[in-house]
């Protein structure tokens, strides 16, 4: 799960991450009433940041610097409703529907800062690096020596020499490193009591006063964990998420909407991402990721069915089920069921094994719809690769 900028640092702001002073709004009388707030503790200079769960808004020109609340008061009016495009968003863009109006800073120098969950080291991982505010992929790209990383093992937790080896590595030296060493344990405590995947500040900004504040922040969460973080989930913006993500996860499915043709429902995520991998293999693109899970229900399977025919751009679907909980007959039901509630229309490959596979394979032949048995996952890619295409050719 995402949140919001404005959220993320009054999350770290508990935790004793250093933040400029701001407030969220949510039209334009309540971002004029932020920046006289902002006015009135003794700042001149404001920040007017469109909030929404994409990186890049700067360059779309969602971030505005201004000298004046009328100024304020003007850039909020043209910010609320607008449609923020970024390499994040894709064409489609977001409707910005929320600002956060902050404090200006004082910028002597902008870093790169983020922890991450290393699944393979089974640790988490700080990354630092002296190019902040520009994407770190970019840094990645081109000057790779810049980044820095230190591995945190979870049994034994942060220690001092890991915030000195970040520190040294940005060049921080005697009272801005104790400050920058005193943010990392923040931090680190925060991605643990959260149950974080990531945490992300660019830029992490030295000011010429000398203080190390976080000017931007992104976090992400587990969402396996949501449920010990009640007060987590309510940051949650639905408007911000795919409307047919939101449906799936009612139904406990494990869904990510793509841009290809081929919906896809399978048990395991390992399975899953082999599936995609194999259809783009045969020549076509995925639409989805859709694991259902090991104990799906004929309800839950029937519900995953119906989200992946909702995607318009679904030209036609690959079942892979291997049985090993999770029953072929199950599944089987689902798809007839669900088939027969929308009509299907678009050519479906199903590809069944394990568990009360025969009767899962008799309950679909004998189920009246134009479904394609396979007998593998190679076999299965090729015949819906092929029957897509077919059908593009006879429409």
């Amino acid at each position: 799960m995402n949140i919001h900028e404005y959220q993320a640092k009054s999350l770290l702001k508990k935790f004793g991450v250093a933040v400029p002073e701001g407030h969220p709004a949510f039209s334009v009388p309540e971002s004029l009433e932020a920046a006289k707030q902002l006015e009135a503790s003794g700042h001149n200079v404001f920040v007017v940041k469109a909030q929404i769960h994409a990186g890049g808004r700067g360059k779309a020109g969602g971030v505005k610097i201004v000298k004046s609340t009328d100024e304020v008061k003007e850039k909020a009016a043209q910010m609320l409703g607008m449609k923020l495009v970024t390499h994040q968003t894709g064409p489609e863009g977001r409707i910005v529907k929320r600002l956060y109006i902050e404090s200006g800073s004082n910028i002597k120098k902008e870093y790169y800062l983020s922890a991450v969950v290393d699944r393979k080291n089974k640790a988490i991982v700080f990354m630092a690096s002296t190019e902040g505010g520009v994407e770190i992929e970019e840094v990645a790209a081109k000057t790779p020596e810049k980044i820095i990383s230190v591995k945190i093992d979870p049994a034994s937790g942060i220690q001092s020499c890991h915030a000195r080896k970040l520190g040294f590595a940005l060049g921080f030296k005697g009272d801005l490193l104790k400050k920058f060493s005193q943010l990392i344990f923040a931090l680190y405590k925060a991605f643990n009591e959260t149950d974080a995947s990531q945490i992300e500040i660019n830029p992490l900004v030295e000011t010429k006063e000398g203080d190390i504040i976080a000017l931007d922040a992104k976090i992400n969460f587990d969402d396996n964990a949501l449920h010990r973080h009640d007060q987590i989930r309510t940051l949650r913006d639905l408007d911000e998420e795919e409307p047919l993500e939101i449906e799936a996860s009612k139904f406990d499915l494990n869904y990510i909407k793509m841009d290809g043709k081929i919906g896809c429902m399978v048990n395991g995520a390992g399975l899953a991402m082999a599936t995609m991998d194999i259809i783009k293999l045969y020549g076509s693109s995925p639409a989805n990721f859709l694991d259902v899970g090991g104990g799906a229900t004929r309800e839950k399977v029937t519900a995953a069915f119906k989200i992946i025919l909702s995607d318009a751009n679904v030209k036609g679907i690959l079942v892979n089920i291997f049985g090993g909980i999770m029953r072929c007959d199950i599944i089987a039901n689902g798809i007839i069921e669900a088939a027969k509630d929308v009509h299907l229309s678009v050519p479906l490959v199903v590809r069944l094994e394990g568990t009360n596979v025969d009767l899962g394979k008799e309950i679909l032949a004998k189920s009246g719809l134009a479904i394609i048995p396979a007998n593998d996952l190679a076999d299965a890619a090729e015949k819906i690769v092929k029957a897509v295409k077919t059908s593009e050719i006879s429409s």
